[in-house]
C-alpha cells in the first residue's frame, strides 16, 4: 500500500512539474486583457468568444474565451494591426478596429467591456473560423462541446460518452464517472422514463447527432438533486440559439446494418423561438463470450460448468424533442416543450452449456435458444417560466414537468438437453416464456430564485418534489416435455408497485472578497419509498408492504481562491445520496441466464455519500490543465451479492454492504501544440478499499487501479481533419472478485465542404476489435471467469447539410459595405 502511494505522490509531482515547466516556456509578446459584462446588470459574462483578426491577412490571429469571472487573455500577441471582436448569444457583439500592436505594447488592457442586448431581444452571434472551445469550466461543472467528436458520429449518446473525459461505460451500457457507478444521468436536467428509467437503454435510444454538450458535476452543490454517489451528468440535446430560420439534416449508414438519420429545425424572431430535432436510430450489435464456473464445494456431481454465448441484438428507436420560448416581455420567458421516445430491441442469444464432473467428464450438456423482444414508448412535457429583475442577478425560475413510459419485453428460452452419450433427458422446462410489463409515470415541480446581496453576494432558495409511480407486473409459463400446453409457472410470476417521493428545500450563499469566494449552502429532504408484492410462496398467493422513509440534510461548502495567471484552486465538501435504481429494488428473477438468475431487493436502503474534492485549474496559452485530488466515503454501500448455488446456479441480489472508500487524483489537459494540432488527454488514478461484511461472508479488499484516455485532432489540408483516440482501463479491485484490463482504438475523418453547410466524415471505432469486458468473482462457493465482447469493430459514413440563415431579408437593406461595417448586432468599446 505504502509503495503504491509513494509511486502516485511520485507521478502527481512529476505530472505538475512538467505542467509548470511548460508554463515557464511559453514567454509573452503583447496581451490583451478585459473584462466582459452586461451594460444593465453589471453582470459578468462567462464563456464568451473572443477573436482577434489580423487586418492584412483577414484570418483569425487569436481565439479565447471569458472566464467564470468574465475575465479573458490573449497572449503571445505578434506585431500588427488588428480588429478585435468579442460575442456572445443574446448580445451586440462588441467590436474595436485598428488594434495596433507593436514591439512596446507589453500589456494593453480594455478594462470592463460593457455589452448590451441584441436588437429586438434575439439571439445573436459571430462566427469564428476554427473550433469551439471543447471544453468549458464551471463553477461546479465542466462542460465537454460534443460538435468536434468525429469518432462518435453515427452512433449512440453511449457512444458518446466514451469521449467524455472522466467518464466511461460498460458492456451493458451502464455509466461510471472516475471509475465510481452511481451515477445520476439526466436529459435535459431531468429524469428520463425510456425503457422504465434504464440508463443503459436510455443512451442507446438517442443519437449521438441529437446531442449538443454533456455536462460534468462529479461534487455538485446542494442547489442540486442530492442523488447520485459519484455525481451527475447531464445531456443536453439540441436547442436552437440562432436568428431566423435555420436547420440541418445528417445521414449516417455503417455496417452490419446500422442506421442514423437527423434533423433539426429551428425559427426565432424578436418574441418567438421554435425548434424541434428529430432522430431516428436502426442499429445491430454482435457479441459473445465466455463464463466458466468453478464450483469450491459441489453439492451434486457437477464440478464445473462452462458456457459459451453468441448474441446478435438490433435495435430501433425514434426520438423527437420540440420547443416553443415566448418572450412575454424583456425579462419574462414561458417555454413550453415536449419529448417523444419509442423503441423496439430484438435480441437472439445461442448458449452451449458444459457442465462437467470433477474429472471434467461430462455430466450434462445443453443448447440452449434466448430470444427478447423489447418494446416500450415514452413522452414528456414540461412547462418553463423565467422572470428577471432590475436589480441585478435576481431571477425567479419555475418548472412543471411531466413524464409518462411504457416498458415491455418478452422472453422466450428453449433448452435442449443430453447426457455424455448424447442422448436426450426429459427436463420440466423444455420451453419458457416470461412476458414483462411496465409503466412509470414522473411529476416534477421546482421553483428557484437568486438574489443578489451586496456587491458580489448572492442568495437562492428553492423548492423541489419530485413523485415517481412504478406499476410492473410478470407472468411466466412453460410446456412441459412431451406436451403442447402451457402451464404457469408460479414461481416466476409476479406484481411489483412503488411509489417514489422526494421534496426537498436549500438555501446557498455565495460571495467573494478580492480573489477568495466562498458558497454554503444547506439542502433538506424528505424521501420515501412505498413498496407492494404480490407473489406465490408454495403455489399460494402473497403479498408483502415495504416502505423507507428518511429525511436528510445535505451539506455543501466551496471555497475558491484565484491566483495571478490564471489560476484557481477550489476545495469543496458536499453530503449526497444513491438511492436503488428502479431494477435494484424489483424483486423479479431474470433467469435469461440458466447459470445465473438475478434478482432486486425491494428493501434496500439508499447509500450515505459525504465527497471532498481540492481542484487546482490553470491555463496558458497552448495549455489548459485541471487537476483534481478526491476523497469519498460511501456507506450501507449498494453491491450485488451472490448466493451459494442451488442446483449449479448463483442467484445475485443486491445488498446493502458497511462502506467504500474511494480516492485519487485525476488530470485533464488540452495541449494546443500548432494551430494544426490538438490533443486532450484525462489521467484518473484512484484507490478503491472496500470493508468486510461478515453477514455475506465477505473479506476486507483495496487496490490501486488507473484508466486514461487521450484524443487527438489534427488538420492534415483544407477542410480536411483528422481525430483518433485511445483508452486504456488497467485491473480493478471489486468487492467480490477483479475485473480486468480493457483497451481500445477509435479513429476518424472529416471532411468539410467548401460552401461550409456541408461535411462527410467516416469514423472507426474499435479498430482493432480489443474492447473486451471481462472480470473474475470470487465467493466461498464459486470461482467465475467471465468475458463479453462490447461490439465489435464498427465503421460509419455520415453526410451532414446545414441550411438557413441568421438575419431576415429586409432587415438591413444597405451596401455590402455598409453592412460590414456598421452591422445592427454589432457595438463599438
Amino acid at each position: 500500500m505504502r509503495i503504491l502511494q509513494s509511486r502516485t505522490i511520485q507521478i502527481t509531482l512529476l505530472l505538475l512539474s512538467l505542467s509548470f515547466s511548460l508554463f515557464a516556456q511559453t514567454g509573452g509578446k503583447a496581451k490583451i486583457t478585459g473584462v466582459l459584462k452586461d451594460a444593465k446588470t453589471q453582470e459578468t459574462i462567462p464563456f464568451a468568444t473572443a477573436v482577434l483578426i489580423d487586418k492584412a491577412t483577414s484570418k483569425n490571429a487569436k481565439i479565447a474565451q471569458t472566464d467564470v469571472n468574465g475575465a479573458f487573455v490573449m497572449a503571445d500577441i505578434p506585431a500588427g494591426t488588428f480588429t478585435f471582436k468579442i460575442s456572445f448569444v443574446g448580445y451586440q457583439t462588441m467590436v474595436r478596429d485598428n488594434v495596433a500592436i507593436t514591439a512596446a505594447t507589453g500589456t494593453l488592457n480594455f478594462g470592463e467591456i460593457k455589452m448590451n442586448a441584441a436588437k429586438g431581444n434575439v439571439l445573436s452571434e459571430i462566427t469564428v473560423t476554427g473550433q469551439k472551445q471543447g471544453m468549458q469550466m464551471g463553477i461546479d461543472k465542466k462542460i465537454f462541446a460534443v460538435d468536434q467528436s468525429v469518432i462518435s458520429e453515427g452512433g449512440s449518446a453511449g457512444d458518446l460518452l466514451q469521449n467524455v473525459p472522466s467518464v466511461s461505460t460498460d458492456m451493458d451500457g451502464n455509466v461510471s464517472l472516475r471509475g465510481s457507478t452511481g451515477v445520476k444521468v439526466l436529459i435535459d436536467g431531468k429524469p428520463s422514463l425510456i425503457a422504465g428509467g434504464n440508463v443503459a437503454q436510455i443512451l442507446q435510444s438517442i443519437p449521438a447527432s441529437s446531442i449538443e454538450s454533456v455536462e460534468v458535476i462529479t461534487n455538485p452543490s446542494a442547489k442540486y438533486d442530492a442523488e447520485g454517489q459519484s455525481g451527475i451528468i447531464n445531456i443536453v440535446l439540441k436547442k436552437n440559439t440562432k436568428l431566423g430560420f435555420n436547420g440541418s439534416v445528417a445521414l449516417t449508414a455503417g455496417n452490419r446494418d446500422n442506421y442514423n438519420a437527423n434533423t433539426n429545425l429551428s425559427f426565432q424572431n424578436s418574441k418567438v423561438n421554435l425548434y424541434g430535432n428529430y432522430g431516428y436510430r436502426y442499429g445491430n450489435r454482435l457479441g459473445g463470450g465466455f463464463q466458466d464456473i468453478t464450483y469450491k464445494t459441489p453439492t451434486s456431481s457437477t464440478a464445473f460448468a462452462n458456457q459459451n454465448t453468441v448474441s446478435n441484438s438490433s435495435d430501433r428507436g425514434h426520438n423527437a424533442k420540440a420547443g416553443l420560448d415566448y418572450y412575454l416581455a424583456p425579462k419574462s420567458v414561458i417555454s413550453l416543450s415536449g419529448g417523444f421516445n419509442s423503441r423496439e430491441n430484438e435480441r437472439n442469444e445461442l448458449l452451449d452449456i458444459r457442465q462437467l464432473s470433477a474429472s471434467q467428464s461430462p455430466v450434462l450438456l445443453s443448447n440452449r435458444t434466448n430470444n427478447n423482444d423489447g418494446y416500450g414508448k415514452s413522452y414528456d412535457l414540461n412547462l418553463d417560466y423565467v422572470q428577471k429583475f432590475k436589480k441585478p442577478k435576481e431571477e425567479l425560475t419555475f418548472n412543471f414537468g411531466y413524464s409518462y413510459g411504457t416498458n415491455n419485453n418478452d422472453q422466450t428460452y428453449s433448452t435442449n438437453t443430453t447426457n455424455r452419450n448424447g442422448v436426450p433427458i426429459d427436463e420440466t422446462l423444455s420451453l419458457q416464456r416470461v412476458f414483462n410489463t411496465g409503466n412509470n409515470t414522473n411529476y416534477n415541480i421546482q421553483t428557484d430564485y437568486a438574489l443578489p446581496v451586496g456587491k458580489a453576494g448572492k442568495i437562492e432558495v428553492g423548492y423541489r418534489s419530485q413523485i415517481r409511480l412504478g406499476n410492473n407486473d410478470q407472468y411466466a409459463d412453460s410446456i412441459p416435455t412431451n406436451t403442447n400446453i402451457y402451464v404457469s409457472n408460479n414461481k416466476l410470476i409476479n406484481g411489483f408497485d412503488s411509489k417514489d417521493q422526494v421534496h426537498a428545500l436549500y438555501f446557498n450563499y455565495q460571495n467573494q472578497i478580492k480573489d477568495f469566494g466562498y458558497q454554503i449552502g444547506l439542502r433538506g429532504e424528505d424521501a420515501r419509498l412505498d413498496t407492494h408484492l404480490e407473489g406465490y410462496t408454495n403455489n399460494v398467493l402473497t403479498t408483502a408492504e415495504g416502505n423507507i422513509h428518511y429525511k436528510r440534510i445535505y451539506p455543501s461548502v466551496f471555497l475558491t481562491q484565484k491566483f495571478k495567471g490564471d489560476n484557481q484552486l477550489q476545495l469543496s465538501y458536499t453530503r449526497r445520496v444513491n438511492r436503488p435504481r428502479p431494477w435494484d429494488t424489483n424483486p423479479f428473477l431474470d433467469v435469461s441466464d440458466p447459470l445465473n438468475y438475478r434478482g432486486g431487493n425491494p428493501n434496500l436502503l439508499p447509500e450515505d455519500v459525504h465527497s471532498f474534492e481540492l481542484g487546482h485549474s490553470k491555463y496558458w496559452k497552448k495549455v489548459t490543465l485541471t487537476s483534481s485530488l478526491y476523497f469519498r466515503q460511501t456507506n450501507d454501500v449498494i453491491q450485488r451479492v451472490r448466493s451459494t448455488p442451488v442446483n449449479g446456479i448463483i442467484t445475485s441480489t443486491p445488498q446493502n454492504l458497511t462502506n467504500q472508500i474511494n480516492s485519487g487524483l485525476e488530470l485533464i489537459g488540452r495541449f494546443d501544440l500548432i494551430k494544426a494540432l490538438n490533443f486532450t488527454t484525462n489521467v484518473n488514478l484512484y484507490q478503491a478499499k472496500f470493508a468486510g461484511d461478515a453477514r455475506f461472508d465477505i473479506a476486507s479488499s483495496s487496490g490501486f487501479s488507473w484508466n486514461a484516455n487521450l484524443t487527438g485532432n489534427l488538420i492534415v489540408a483544407k477542410n480536411v481533419s483528422l481525430q483518433v483516440r485511445g483508452d486504456y482501463r488497467a485491473p480493478e479491485v471489486m468487492a467480490q472478485g477483479k475485473r480486468n484490463a480493457m483497451y481500445g482504438i477509435d479513429g476518424g475523418a472529416k471532411y468539410d465542404f467548401p460552401n461550409k453547410k456541408a461535411s462527410l466524415s467516416f469514423n472507426v471505432r474499435d479498430v482493432f476489435n480489443t474492447r473486451r469486458w471481462s472480470m473474475t468473482t470470487e465467493d466461498k462457493a464459486t470461482i467465475v471467469d467471465f468475458e463479453r465482447q462490447m461490439q465489435g469493430t464498427m465503421g460509419n459514413l455520415t453526410f451532414s447539410y446545414r441550411f438557413g440563415k441568421t438575419t431576415f431579408a429586409g432587415t438591413n437593406k444597405k451596401k455590402k459595405d455598409d453592412q460590414q461595417d456598421n452591422r445592427p448586432d454589432e457595438g463599438s468599446f
